[in-house]
């Protein structure tokens, strides 16, 4: 794995404790939402981009596979904080109510507290990576 410089490694962790702080505020304070919701989505797109840096150029297949899957679960976190803005501001309850026939019922139905399945399957998939990466990492030095 290609390693991180110090500024990369500092952006990420920023990333990483934007995402916590702004889950755990969006959560425990209401009248916080509309802010700690772009903190979130602020931190999960730092994140991603920095973990994009840190590419796998070796021939393990495993490795690779595993990369992808971090994509994925990079998708999810920016999807949960999409939802999270989504749930502050209802940008598209009026779209919803407008062009579906049963509008506010399918906002609710697909909308509405989706964020937290999102940042669920981000962080259960973001865990399983980063501790098979480093154990297929670990497999890989000792071939060598």
């Amino acid at each position: 794995m290609k390693q991180l410089s110090k500024l990369q490694r500092i952006i990420l962790a920023i990333g990483a404790l934007m995402m916590v702080a702004g889950a755990i505020v969006y959560v425990a304070v209401d009248s916080l939402h509309a802010i700690f919701s772009f903190i979130f989505l602020i931190g999960a797109c730092l994140y991603t981009a920095m973990q994009c840096q840190q590419t796998y150029s070796g021939n393990n297949i495993a490795i690779r596979r595993l990369c992808r899957q971090m994509i994925i679960s990079d998708i999810f976190l920016i999807l949960a904080g999409l939802l999270m803005v989504e749930n502050s501001y209802n940008f598209l309850l009026s779209s919803f109510i407008k062009y579906l026939q049963q509008g506010l019922n399918s906002y609710l139905t697909f909308i509405v507290n989706k964020w937290i399945i999102a940042l669920l399957i981000g962080a259960l998939l973001q865990m399983y990576c980063v501790l098979r990466i480093s154990n297929e990492l670990e497999k890989e030095a000792k071939k060598l």
